[in-house]
């Protein structure tokens, strides 16, 4: 395909947790399944199915409000293990489809054809096989989107769910966004979508319009980053190795706590947590972090570099015990604690003198 566009395909399967449950418990089919954690815990949703969808419910809303907009909906916990499985089922038909595949979480990924075929038009037909085998072999419903580049594949994947397929042809792609809400595209949370707002700029067309040196005047250098999404613009490569970040544990009370031994003991618990994950993926940290929810929803993070990176459970817990004391206000009831190792590397090899 020399001198030819990219042929980039995004795969999203649909629903992903709710639909494993399906296929182990034909069933829930049909019925609004919703999983996450418990209510009593303040549990939030982790998944919901297409049926629950129809109430309102989405993934991040707490539970409580969820069985409120349907009290019907059958709620399952969490299975990991599970939802990993399946994935790695769904992921080796990619990697037998393509020769770059960049798995972005449990249930995406993206393709690379653009070296496989004799012409961009091919890289439709791939995509139609992926999504009837992934259907075919592990009962699964994909969504899948067909582009030139990464950012245009992954909005397209979104546009026709559940079980679509987008495709957005070589030069087409500033038509096929300009009529979308500016949140589609990356790096354009609330706050950067109501900034845009308050310049007129709603979708990402009125964006596209707009002068880049006004762009960089409001947003520095995200704003010309935001110019050239707008004109469907990416030349982002797959990356095929992901270098894990940081390792985080996190635990929501089913009642605010203000008892100092209490918040000592979850934190031993997590950090217990943190240090075993890094211990698996043969990782240390180099700092280690806290976040503290109040009751109110005010939240904050503290950090600390280490003097020597680890992946002892002792260790991290001293400093994060330390950074407890110093973040949280005696008494002040905490709704959510959390740990987490950060900047981290492979060991040394070299031994600790303490």
């Amino acid at each position: 395909m020399a001198d030819q566009p990219r042929a980039i395909v995004h795969l999203d399967l649909d629903a992903f947790f709710a639909a494993v449950e399906v296929l182990e418990n034909p069933a829930l089919a049909g019925k609004p399944v919703v999983v996450g954690g418990r209510p009593a815990e303040r549990g939030v949703v982790s998944a919901a199915s297409y049926p629950a969808r129809h109430y309102g419910i989405r993934s991040a809303m707490p539970m409580t409000r969820a069985l409120r907009l349907c009290p019907v909906a059958v709620v399952l916990p969490v299975r990991h293990s599970l939802y990993q499985s399946y994935s790695h089922r769904v992921m080796e038909i990619l990697h037998q489809s393509a020769p770059l595949v960049e798995q972005m979480s449990i249930d995406e990924a993206f393709l690379d054809l653009t070296n496989s075929l004799a012409s961009w038009q091919e890289s439709v037909a791939v995509a139609r096989r992926l999504q009837q085998r992934v259907r075919d072999e592990v009962g699964l419903s994909a969504s899948l989107g067909v582009a030139a580049n990464k950012l245009v594949a992954k909005i397209a994947s979104d546009r026709d769910k559940p079980g679509g397929l987008t495709v957005v042809q070589p030069g087409e792609e500033r038509g096929f966004l300009a009529p979308l809400p500016v949140h589609v595209l990356w790096g354009v949370g609330p706050v950067t979508a109501g900034r845009l707002a308050e310049m007129g700029l709603e979708t990402v067309g009125d964006l596209a319009a707009a002068e880049e040196e006004v762009l960089r005047a409001r947003f520095g250098r995200h704003g010309a980053e935001l110019a050239r999404q707008a004109s469907g613009l990416d030349d982002r490569p797959l990356v095929t190795e992901h270098v894990c970040k940081s390792v985080s544990q996190e635990w929501t009370f089913a009642r605010d706590v203000a008892d100092r031994q209490v918040l000592q003991r979850q934190l031993w618990k997590l950090c217990q947590a943190v240090a075993q994950r890094l211990g698996k993926v043969g990782l240390e940290a180099g700092s280690v972090a806290i976040k503290l929810r109040y009751a109110d929803f005010t939240t904050l993070t503290r950090q600390m570099r280490l003097d020597e990176p680890t992946c002892d459970e002792k260790r991290v817990y001293r400093a994060a015990g330390l950074l407890l004391e110093r973040a949280w206000q005696a008494g002040r009831p905490v709704r959510l604690l959390g740990v987490a190792g950060r900047e981290l590397a492979r060991p040394s090899g070299q031994l600790s003198l303490w």
